[in-house]
């Protein structure tokens, strides 16, 4: 009995469907897929793009820290087999990784640069003050 009721009200939902109806649910996926994309993917992608190029523009020298959290210096760079050898410690310990595992490179002339442009905060409030100073004269 109940699944006769089902089956005569999937039915009349099915006889009632309106091809706008089925248009406009297919336009709202649509935009969530887009959205999730822009959301979720897209971001992704570039976060990979930007640790694959940090990756293959390591050079000797460079100060780098592991996804294991080995900190070190480049002292090597095999393009050949992929790795790169990373000396640590006072006692000046050798190990080879493959760039894969380069999670950051720490040299200070690799990181990005901060707009000049832009005031710190102790500037703006440095000016507050000088400006603030100016005006009780």
């Amino acid at each position: 009995m109940l699944f006769d009721i089902l089956d005569t009200a999937a039915a009349s939902a099915s006889a009632e469907t309106n091809p706008w109806q089925m248009a406009m649910m297919l336009g709202i996926w649509a935009v969530v897929l887009v959205i999730a994309y822009f959301l979720f993917i897209r971001p992704q992608r570039v976060k990979q793009k930007q640790e694959e190029e940090l990756r293959n523009n390591i050079e000797i020298g460079d100060d780098v820290t592991t996804i294991g959290g080995i900190v070190g210096r480049i002292i090597a760079v095999r393009d050949d087999d992929e790795t790169v050898v990373v000396e640590t410690g006072s006692d000046k310990t050798r190990m080879r990784f493959k760039k894969w595992a380069i999670s950051s490179v720490d040299t200070p002339s690799k990181q990005p640069k901060k707009d000049e442009n832009k005031k710190s905060d102790k500037d703006d409030k440095k000016d507050k003050k000088d400006k603030t100073k100016k005006n009780e004269e």
